[in-house]
Order: C-alpha cells, then sequence, then structure tokens
C-alpha cells in the first residue's frame, strides 16, 4: 500500500510538473507576443508623429514618397536609439557583474 501511495504521489507529481511547463510554454509565447505588440505600437507612433508633423504644415507640398522615407527613417532612428539603450544597459549589467 506504502508502494501505491509512493506511484499516486509520483504520478501527481508528474502531472504538476507537466502543467508548469505548458505554462513556462505559454508565458514565452505571450511575451513574444507583447514584444511584437510593442513593436508595431512603436511603428504606429513613428507613422503617426511624421504624418502629425506633415499635417502641420512643417514642411508644405510633400509628395506621399517622401512622407514614406521619413516614416522609415524615423523608424530606423527609433530602432538605432533602442538598441544603444539595450547595449548601454548591458555594459552596465557587466560592469556591476564584475
Amino acid at each position: 500500500q506504502n508502494e501505491k501511495e509512493l506511484q499516486d504521489v509520483v504520478k501527481q507529481q508528474e502531472e504538476k510538473m507537466l502543467q508548469l511547463i505548458d505554462k513556462s510554454g505559454e508565458v514565452t509565447r505571450l511575451k513574444g507576443e507583447v514584444s511584437e505588440l510593442k513593436r508595431s505600437l512603436q511603428r504606429a507612433e513613428t507613422e503617426a508623429k511624421v504624418l502629425w508633423e506633415e499635417l502641420r504644415g512643417q514642411e508644405p507640398k510633400t509628395d506621399a514618397a517622401s512622407v514614406q522615407e521619413r516614416v522609415l527613417l524615423r523608424q530606423e532612428v527609433d530602432k538605432l536609439r533602442l538598441l544603444l539603450l539595450e547595449k548601454e544597459e548591458e555594459s552596465s549589467r557587466l560592469s556591476s557583474k564584475y
């Protein structure tokens, strides 16, 4: 009977471990989705900034191609700024670690 109880406990623990593995996979997937949504939001905000500047009349009579080029350039600048911040954080972490 003790052996059966032990087998039941082991089985329950295995089931709990499988549930945790499933949940950790779901958390990883959700983190990926959040990351993608943040990138999409950043792109939309960049486009909105450029279009707002155009609508305010800072640069009169611009065509769609130049607006698109400015959007892409602004996105590139934002991307580079983000990379710089990540590298600075990584450098700071390494400095404090060593």
